[in-house]
């Protein structure tokens, strides 16, 4: 994965610092997990992974707490989650994933980032198998361990690979052994910083840095809204 790799790693990053409202989505994240699996952390694998990338942005205690407490409540929200695909300027393809409690308002949002950026929206199903949806882990090697005996460690929990990038490590497998590895990183206290379900494109494309900005523009306004929880390309 390398260079592309890299790539998206440090657009996301400098994407997600733009972003004015990433604790209002690391909360609907836990909100969602814990009204799905129950508030109890220790009992819910996916609340657990919320937590764990919500600490990762320096998000506080308390806006965790209350985010578990909304799960909760009477009036809890009941947000749906969805997916949409679409081409923005210069062909880019994008995959959307959001969480609303109204979809009406969600779907209008994201087919107007397409359609002011040239673009536009395709039926869902259209670029999916455009890109591979893999479990990542995000973890510093541990003292007294070695690189290979993690591998052998988490194959058979469904590793595919692992990367190092900068001192940070990162182990792919497929989406489908997302549970299993997160409780094998779990069983050899192993920290883990990050946990997610990514899209990575099987056919990269390069742009050229004029044609980036433009397809930055459009990124930025989709990760900005409020129901848009990720956005995926296949650039390079």
């Amino acid at each position: 994965m390398g260079r592309a790799f890299e790539y998206r790693r440090a657009a996301k990053e400098k994407r997600w610092d733009k972003m004015s409202r990433v604790f209002p989505k690391l909360s609907k994240k836990i909100t969602i997990a814990a009204k799905e699996g129950g508030p109890e952390a220790d009992l819910n694998p996916a609340l657990r992974t919320a937590i764990m990338n919500a600490k990762a942005q320096n998000m506080p205690k308390a806006n965790i707490d209350a985010a578990i407490k909304r799960a909760s409540g009477k009036d809890a929200t009941a947000y749906i989650e969805t997916t949409y695909e679409g081409k923005g300027p210069h062909g880019v393809l994008v995959f959307v994933e959001a969480a609303t409690d109204n979809t009406t308002r969600t779907v209008a949002n994201v087919k107007s980032y397409f359609n002011k950026a040239g673009g536009g929206q395709v039926p869902n199903g259209s670029l999916e198998f455009m890109f591979s949806r893999k479990a990542v882990f995000e973890f510093d090697m541990p003292e007294g361990m070695e690189l290979e005996d993690i591998e052998l460690e988490l194959i058979d929990a469904g590793l595919d690979e692992i990367e190092e990038n900068e001192g940070t490590y990162y182990a792919y497998g497929e989406y489908t052994s997302f549970s299993d590895m997160a409780h094998k990183f779990e069983e050899l206290e192993i920290n883990v910083k990050k946990a997610e379900l990514q899209r990575i494109p099987t056919t990269p494309v390069e742009f050229t840095e004029e044609q980036m900005e433009e397809i930055e523009k459009m990124l930025d306004k989709m990760e900005e809204d409020e129901d848009v929880q990720a956005v995926y390309t296949n650039i390079a």
